[in-house]
């Protein structure tokens, strides 16, 4: 089963300026799994996917509280990276709450948000992640992963104990060790991003990175020109072309500014077999 959205806007900015906004996302079951278990929201300020896990009654449900708790941010004023965070660690209460004694479920969460400073003067992007889905930046010619899985194989890859390459076979590559939902306190890492000129950022489930490759994606970006068929569906139908072992879910955030500003980033790293994303045990 697959679900799209498609939302375009002229939006005002504090500080006078405005900016041409479009996001569009696109969901899928695949070709394996019986239920979807990944949740999506493409609604202006935000673009966020949320993959569950817990066996998909279960997972599904976490994923989708999460993107329900994260679309009360949906309103007339950008929220502040406070409410963003605020936001995240009510879902974490939510997806514990709802779990239940029998059956350990939890999601992972990642996206971006437009958001406004705390003197409301000036935008930037707020990035956040939990979990391996990810973020990419795509300037028209590079693509650039901001977000960093956390997963078993990352850990591995980062001590140079196994190859980036390695680590897509891994036996533990579906370990994951931060998820929504498995612990009293949630683990958020952040990046704040200026909002400036032209922007592009993908947000998608591994259901996407499993099947294409990085120099995959950036092919599909680069060369999506379909006004009847979005950039998110495109680059599904994709992963779902070479194997669609998983739910697969894409969400593409396209942003102009009329203006430009300075440029200043920061940044805080705080065969068709069913696999499972699992939380380390």
């Amino acid at each position: 089963m697959s679900t799209g959205a498609d939302a375009r806007k002229r939006v005002e900015l504090p500080g006078g300026s405005t900016a041409e906004v479009r996001i569009v996302g696109h969901t899928d079951t695949g070709h394996v799994r019986r239920a979807n278990e990944d949740s999506f929201l493409a609604r202006f300020p935000l673009g966020i996917v949320a993959d569950g896990m817990g066996g998909h009654e279960h997972g599904a449900r976490a994923s989708n509280a999460i993107v329900e708790t994260l679309a009360r941010l949906v309103g007339d004023s950008l929220p502040t990276a406070d409410d963003v965070i605020g936001a995240l660690h009510d879902a974490n209460e939510r997806v514990l709450g709802d779990a239940g004694a029998e059956h350990r479920s939890g999601s992972t969460v990642t996206g971006v948000c437009l958001i406004q400073d705390a003197h409301g003067a000036d935008v930037n992007w707020l990035v956040v992640n939990v979990g391996d889905s990810r973020v990419y930046s795509w300037d028209g010619r590079y693509l650039e992963q901001i977000s960093v899985d956390h997963s078993l194989v990352q850990e591995l890859v980062d001590e140079g104990l196994i190859t980036a390459d390695q680590a897509s076979w891994h036996p533990d590559r579906n370990v994951i060790t931060r998820a929504v939902g498995t612990d009293v306190l949630v683990d958020i890492d952040v990046w704040l991003l200026p909002a400036n000129g032209s922007q592009t950022f993908l947000v998608c489930s591994d259901g996407i990175t499993k099947e294409l490759g990085d120099a995959q994606i950036a092919s599909i970006l680069a060369a999506h020109d379909h006004e009847d068929v979005t950039v998110a569906e495109a680059l599904v139908e994709a992963a779902l072309a070479v194997g669609g072992r998983d739910n697969a879910t894409a969400v593409v955030v396209e942003f102009e500014r009329d203006a430009a500003f300075d440029d200043h980033t920061t940044g805080q790293r705080s065969p068709a077999i069913l696999e499972d994303t699992r939380p380390r045990g």
